[in-house]
């Protein structure tokens, strides 16, 4: 099983929003089944733009197989990065929140900074 800093590095380096981490989840829960995207769309009640970028930055990650036709399923290239995704599903059901801030911060490091330097108590 992966350490948490390890866990935390991959959570950072992969997801740009909790939709993409979400729709790793789904995929995730049923690794046999293909996927179409309009069934993510409808599984997640999300965008059609949504789940396109988020399977997009997700297949270039190594952590899901799209075909030919468009469906996907989850397929990680190697088993060490599924032993990642289990260690970031139980840390987000364990803390939402704080994966959330780590997606975000991640994400716009720059509105992280400025948030920051309102702080009155650092973390």
């Amino acid at each position: 099983m992966a350490s948490e800093q390890e866990v935390e590095s991959f959570i950072r380096a992969t997801f740009r929003s909790t939709w993409s981490l979400e729709t790793l989840l789904l995929l995730r829960r049923e690794p046999d089944r293909w996927w179409t995207r309009g069934d993510i769309v409808t599984a997640l009640r999300a965008s059609d733009l949504v789940v396109n970028n988020s399977l997009e930055r997700l297949c270039v990650a190594g952590l899901v197989m799209v075909e030919e036709g468009g469906t996907t399923r989850y397929q990680p290239v190697d088993p060490a990065l599924d032993d990642l995704v289990e260690g970031a599903e139980q840390y987000y059901a364990r803390s939402p929140d704080a994966v959330r801030r780590m997606i975000v911060a991640a994400a716009n490091p720059g509105i992280t900074a400025f948030a920051d330097s309102f702080r009155l108590k650092k973390d």
